[in-house]
């Protein structure tokens, strides 16, 4: 069915968003505008503070715009549809369960726990190289382990696209160069539609084909920019010459 549709996946229309609470009113977006294609691996940046998690929120249906419109295949995001999957800053796997428990965990909530599923979930954990860890617990896994067992989780109810909020930030920097590399090759070989949200400007640089910046709250769209890397893998991008050219450039644009 969505495959039909010929426009963006996601697209935000000059969406307004507005905090109500007993202190006052906070407005938190003004004109958000922009929008994302099928396939595509966006990441955005901003300042701290300036919404970049309620943009997850905002396209995941868990917040409604105060005005302005967000659509993922041409209508307004159902909370909790299938067609997302969500990636936190830590990996939140459950102690009590094993790596396979893990994984199966949403073919559960979402009633798809059939054979044919619980397979194509193994399969891809055997895929990415977690077949001979499916029944060990969290805790018996590297920090980098984890977190490719949680992209494995948020994979296994087939999800076309993928919501990343700073899924790396809860790692040290060695480990996030490497899970970065995994994460970004898994994505690319699932054909994927990702948006990541990301403080980190090198890290955005690094994976992403378009990186969109945003201002201070209220959030609004101050560029836009295709990095043309193409398939590069995150580690050759961040040895190719054209990476601190655009680590400057958005640097400069954060700070304004």
């Amino acid at each position: 069915m969505n495959e039909i549709n010929a426009g963006p996946v996601l697209e935000f229309d000059n969406v307004d968003l507005t905090y109500h609470t007993r202190e006052g009113e906070t407005l938190a977006a003004k004109g958000l505008r922009f929008s994302v294609e099928k396939g595509e691996f966006i990441a955005v940046i901003g300042p701290s503070g300036c919404g970049k998690t309620t943009v997850l929120s905002m396209a995941a249906g868990l917040l409604k715009p105060t005005a302005g419109q967000v659509r993922v295949y041409g209508k307004p995001p159902e909370r909790g549809a299938e067609y997302f999957g969500y990636m936190l800053q830590k990996d939140e796997l459950f102690p009590w369960r094993t790596v396979e428990a893990n994984i199966f965990l949403p073919l559960e909530i979402k009633k798809k726990n059939t054979p044919e599923m619980r397979a194509r979930a193994l399969a891809l954990a055997e895929k990415y190289g977690l077949g001979d860890f499916l029944k060990h617990c969290p805790d018996q896994l590297s920090g980098g382990m984890r977190q490719r067992a949680a992209l494995i989780r948020t994979l296994a109810a087939g999800p076309e696209i993928l919501l990343l909020d700073e899924p790396f930030s809860a790692l040290d920097y060695q480990t996030r160069l490497s899970v970065c590399d995994d994460v970004y090759s898994i994505i690319r070989s699932e054909k994927k539609t990702a948006i990541l949200v990301t403080h980190d400007i090198s890290e955005a640089i690094s994976v992403a084909d378009r990186v969109i910046v945003l201002s201070k709250r209220p959030a609004h769209v101050t560029a836009s920019h295709k990095l043309g890397f193409g398939n590069l893998e995150p580690l050759r991008r961040r040895e190719s010459p054209q990476f601190s050219g655009w680590f400057e450039l958005l640097w400069k644009e954060l700070n304004l």
